[in-house]
């Protein structure tokens, strides 16, 4: 199959990093015929004059409309893209040259209707952004499952970074309006639908994440308090591991309380040695002991905004029984 790529981006006020974004693309060494799909998701920044400088480089589509979250950007987007292969990234990503030229040749050699690829900070990027990119990605704290783990069939394709061909979407009317955990929620019913996913290590995108700790924290608690609702809506793809936050909090309570008041230290020990871990596994990937740092408070979040929210939607959907839009409607964009 002849494959014809539409480029998707969802944009939110973020006129500056859709900039570095197509100044990127323009940058690719894969010269085949594509196209970029801008979506201002009812903005009040506009980024329509970054998107009109742009007009002579790229073939690019601008389209504004009402804010209705990013998931509904990206299908809005998809509906009106002209390529038959859809390649969606967030608006804070930034692609290296080679990315569209590593897509296309593994394609070509295994064929999948769905993909995602990995990401990593690029050398730009603030210390507090490389810190999060660490915690984020690396194996010691999710398993590297979003910074380049192999997996095929059912690894989980996220949305800063994800191809989908036009049959899947057509198939699956695309992503739903939970956000965050759109990307999970579609990765499922793809494969309820009878179709595989992959990740392809080589198509990495430099991502900015958030540029604070209150912005962070804000976002993997949202993720935590995520993940039970689509375990209610997709009951065979529930994991132990999911509590696994949550529990490393409760930990840490248990080993100071037995620090002070038992004088049983092992508890803290054990954390000790991990964060140890941590940080000389930070150093040795970033080569630099202030992001190396900063990466353990990083993690503390991560853990601590994860594991908080995950825990408060258990209580709220299992024990009281409430429904996820009436409960979080903040987690739910209306159309």
């Amino acid at each position: 199959m002849q494959l014809k790529f539409s480029i998707i981006v969802p944009v939110y006020n973020r006129p500056d990093e859709v900039n570095e974004l197509l100044e990127s693309i323009t940058k690719q060494t894969f010269q085949e015929n594509f196209e970029v799909v801008i979506v201002e998701d009812g903005s009040t920044i506009p980024a329509k004059d970054v998107i009109d400088a742009y007009q002579d480089q790229l073939d690019i589509s601008y389209y504004f409309k009402q804010n209705s979250g990013p998931g509904d950007s990206r299908n809005y987007g998809m509906q009106r893209a002209k390529g038959n292969y859809f390649l969606i990234f967030d608006s804070d990503c930034i692609l290296p040259a080679q990315y569209l030229s590593e897509v296309d040749k593994a394609l070509k050699n295994t064929y999948y209707d769905c993909f995602g690829g990995p990401d990593a900070a690029h050398s730009s990027f603030t210390t507090i952004q490389k810190a999060i990119s660490y915690a984020m990605t690396a194996f010691l704290t999710t398993g590297g499952i979003r910074g380049g783990k192999k997996a095929v069939d059912k690894f989980q394709p996220r949305s800063f970074n994800m191809g989908i061909s036009k049959e899947v979407f057509e198939k699956t009317q695309g992503f739903g309006q939970i956000h965050p955990g759109e990307d999970p929620d579609l990765t499922i019913r793809i494969w309820k639908a009878g179709y595989k996913t992959t990740l392809l290590p080589e198509a990495y995108v430099y991502h900015k994440r958030r540029i604070s700790w209150e912005k962070f924290h804000m976002q993997v608690n949202k993720f935590g308090m995520v993940r039970p609702i689509l375990n209610r809506w997709h009951p065979k793809t529930a994991k132990l591991t999911y509590w696994f936050p949550t529990l490393f909090c409760v930990g840490f309570l248990i080993s100071v309380i037995a620090s002070i008041f038992f004088k049983f230290h092992w508890f803290s020990y054990a954390y000790g040695v991990y964060f140890i871990a941590i940080l000389l596994d930070a150093l040795r990937s970033t080569k630099s002991i202030k992001i190396a740092l900063l990466a353990m408070l990083a993690v503390c979040i991560q853990f601590y905004g994860y594991g908080i929210g995950f825990l408060k939607s258990t209580i709220a959907l299992k024990i009281f029984k409430h429904n996820p839009e009436e409960r979080f409607p903040k987690l739910f964009f209306k159309k």
